[in-house]
């Protein structure tokens, strides 16, 4: 494997799913990352857009939030956020959904609100913003979160955005017109949900991940599929797009960050 972090390999692995010229709905952080990675390397003409209202976006760097001024100044347009979520998302003119997640569940029902009880949270978290509705209406859904059994739960703490609720035919009853998550992106491996059961089954182990250490790092009997795919390693150029982008954030944002990994990859 090409000398990479974990958490480069899952930025990488899902910046890759998303095809040139594709209309995205990208959540800040993990998914704002693979995003941009993509725009920067085999989908150029990729459109992003972001809850505030940026089209089209091509921040220079990593954005902090939404309210970020890079997105509005390198977008094509900028239009209210009641337009992006009446005319763009509930008008099915968001292709991709991308969002990251606190907790997910075997059926790809995520959670940023809370951890614990509601009323009496263990962890406040930022909570929904326009998660629920990307979840519902965007034409699919692409998850990325590093994986750990506090992270793949046997049952939310709260649902904040419904992949599949229980499984089946649960979201084709709710009329949602959205197909939902169709792939998660994890350090570790990429999932997929099963047709029938729509239970997140594990398609492509990354490369040098073991199925012991998906099942670790996993709260429940997690499922594989009939063949496992390796994940094909970060190319040399996907590896120095994505830590240029990094540096360039780091600078611009005045912190610091370790972007010369040595020896084997980090599980970070």
């Amino acid at each position: 494997m090409t000398d990479c972090t974990t958490t480069e390999m899952m930025t990488i692995a899902a910046a890759r799913l998303l095809e040139n010229n594709a209309v995205c709905f990208v959540g800040i952080g993990l998914p704002s990352t693979a995003a941009n990675l993509a725009r920067l390397t085999h989908a150029p003409d990729v459109v992003l857009i972001y809850e505030s209202g940026p089209i089209g976006a091509k921040p220079h760097v990593l954005p902090l939030s939404i309210g970020d001024g890079d997105l509005a100044e390198t977008a094509d347009t900028v239009v209210s956020t009641p337009e992006i979520f009446r005319y763009w998302l509930q008008g099915g003119r968001i292709d991709v959904g991308f969002l990251g997640a606190a907790q997910i569940d075997r059926f790809a029902n995520i959670n940023t609100t809370v951890i614990g009880d509601y009323h009496h949270p263990k962890t406040r978290l930022p909570g929904a913003g326009g998660a629920p509705e990307i979840a519902s209406s965007a034409k699919e859904v692409f998850v990325i979160l590093k994986q750990s059994a506090r992270t793949f739960v046997e049952k939310l703490d709260f649902i904040t955005s419904v992949g599949f609720l229980d499984g089946g035919e649960a979201r084709a009853r709710l009329g949602l017109p959205g197909r939902g998550p169709v792939v998660v992106v994890t350090d570790l491996c990429i999932m997929e949900p099963d047709p029938q059961t729509k239970e997140l089954t594990v398609t492509s182990l990354h490369p040098g991940v073991t199925r012991d250490q998906v099942q670790a790092a996993t709260a429940w009997p997690i499922r594989f599929a009939a063949q496992v795919r390796q994940t094909p390693s970060p190319a040399p150029e996907e590896l120095e797009n994505l830590r240029d982008l990094e540096r360039r954030t780091a600078i611009a944002h005045q912190r610091s960050v370790n972007l010369a990994p040595s020896g084997p990859p980090r599980m970070d």
